[in-house]
């Protein structure tokens, strides 16, 4: 099967950088926001993004305006009807998920493949309200999209052969690198990152050091990027708190319970860069 039109469902973060590199990639782009509020401000979010890769000498304004040409954006279900794949970006809420996925049974051609960006929770359950679980996978971009190399491929029991093999010629051609995972809580990035992550949380709610020795060291002496508590400001306090409780909720295993302070840090608001604050302030 010949992937010719992307459908994405999202236009946050990481679905407006999906439709970003599908279109730098030639393909045609529809997606799809829940208002017309939030889609402009998707839909802004890739012109900036497109803006920037011409400043940095990543593309020309000419292929930038071809691209900005091939992005459709759509508040309604139903423009998916034409699409051979469809990434859903949405909330990570599994009733959400399903619901989408329900709709999206009924809309799209039977060839097509649906997939899901999500980061922790089960393929395989979003795949039950389908008719199609052959071609229904886990494609788990990184942000931010247009710079992170990875996908992380999610197969279910179900997902078929040709399936993961038509989802691979769309990795490739997208220009990324790839892994394959089985459907379980946080597949391999996040099953490894996320105990990482806490253990940061625990080290400085115990007060073993300061914030910002505790990034340091990692930044130093493991030559990581950036450092684990500067990473969870990046990423999102509440959503790194949601793939934990999703995986501890599953697993029983105390690596994914969350500290206590990352709970109270959500609950007051202190998202990270967001929310304009987390372990560091972005005000």
């Amino acid at each position: 099967m010949e992937i010719n039109g992307i459908g994405v469902v999202g236009c946050g973060l990481m679905g407006s950088g999906i439709a970003e590199v599908c279109a730098r990639a030639g393909y045609e782009v529809v997606v799809r926001e829940v208002n017309d509020a939030l889609l402009q401000k998707g839909l802004g979010r890739v012109q900036g993004s497109l803006a920037k890769a011409v400043a940095r000498g990543k593309a020309t304004q000419g292929q930038v305006d071809e691209a900005l040409a091939r992005v459709h954006g759509t508040l309604d279900l139903a423009t998916f009807a034409k699409c051979d794949l469809v990434v859903e970006a949405a909330i990570e809420n599994m009733s959400a998920k399903k619901e989408i996925f329900a709709a999206l049974d009924d809309i799209l051609p039977p060839h097509a493949i649906l997939a899901s960006n999500t980061s922790s929770l089960c393929v395989t359950e979003m795949a039950s309200v389908t008719k199609r679980g052959d071609r229904i996978l886990g494609i788990h971009f990184f942000n931010p999209v247009p710079i992170m190399p990875l996908i992380e491929f999610v197969r279910t029991i179900l997902t078929s052969d040709e399936t993961m093999e038509i989802a691979h010629q769309f990795g490739a051609s997208l220009g990324k690198r790839m892994v394959t995972a089985k459907d379980t809580p946080g597949f391999i990035v996040n099953r490894l990152l996320i105990p990482y992550l806490l253990d940061a949380v625990g080290i400085y709610e115990d007060g073993l050091a300061t914030r910002e020795d505790i990034d340091t060291a990692v930044k130093l002496g493991l030559n990581h990027p950036m450092g684990p508590l500067t990473l969870l400001d990046f990423v999102g306090l509440d959503t790194t708190l949601f793939i934990a409780d999703a995986m501890y909720e599953e697993f029983k295993d105390p690596r994914y319970a969350a500290p206590p302070l990352l709970r109270r840090m959500v609950l007051a608001g202190h998202l990270g860069r967001k929310s304009g604050k987390g372990f560091y302030d972005y005000g």
